[in-house]
């Protein structure tokens, strides 16, 4: 219960805790902000791990000139883009080897060609949407590993997507981070990062189990 309690309080306060590190410990935040967003993009089991508000916060840090710009967009670009390797490559690996039977009751190779053909055609559209969707991104990667996505496309929306994920969010940050009224409201706008995506997701989630259940 204490670690979950030390969890929650670092996603709502992730500013507090970034910035005692960035004072104790210096450029040394660099190697942790990689080591953040590689875990939490990169290891399917750690979907839980701060996302987008550890990238506003970043940019609002950038802001006040406690990080650099240009060297956090890049670190965490490039935490991004490995992490979402290091997933579909888990999937591809392992799922082969879990689901080896041709119909079985936790595998069904007409599912698994489905699958397939999914994200040979909106895999793409799938990866970049999923990077802004906090535990999809984390999960999306490794389905498509999976799923045996095509690497040579899973890298390019990969790229595209972290670019976009990254570069966006951090710049918000460094933007608006620091204004007042932000500054004040912060633990709702961390909140409304994790809810609102959340609540898209079972939205669609709901709707969906509806068709299925209609046809």
């Amino acid at each position: 219960m204490e670690l979950i309690s030390l969890l929650f309080d670092f996603l709502l306060h992730v500013d507090k805790y970034l910035e005692a590190f960035i004072h104790n410990y210096g450029a040394w935040v660099y190697a942790l902000l990689f080591l953040i967003i590689f875990v939490e993009t990169g290891v399917v089991v750690m979907p839980f791990l701060p996302g987008d508000s550890l990238l506003f916060v970043v940019g609002a840090m950038c802001g006040v000139g406690l990080m650099s710009y240009p060297l956090s967009v890049g670190i965490l670009f490039a935490a991004a883009v490995a992490g979402n390797q290091s997933n579909y490559a888990i999937g591809r690996h392992f799922g082969p080897k879990v689901f080896q039977w041709e119909d079985s009751k936790f595998f069904n190779k007409r599912a698994f060609n489905q699958a397939h053909a999914f994200y040979e055609k909106y895999g793409g559209v799938t990866i970049v949407a999923a990077r802004f969707m906090p535990f999809l991104r984390t999960f999306a990667p490794f389905v498509a590993g999976v799923a045996q996505m095509t690497r040579s496309k899973f890298t390019l929306f990969d790229v595209t997507g972290g670019a976009l994920w990254v570069g966006s969010i951090v710049t918000v940050g460094y933007l608006f981070g620091n204004i007042p009224w932000v500054q004040h409201n912060l633990e709702k706008i961390i909140w409304a990062m994790i809810l609102i995506p959340g609540l898209v997701i079972m939205f669609g989630a709901w709707k969906s189990s509806r068709k299925a259940a209609q046809a």
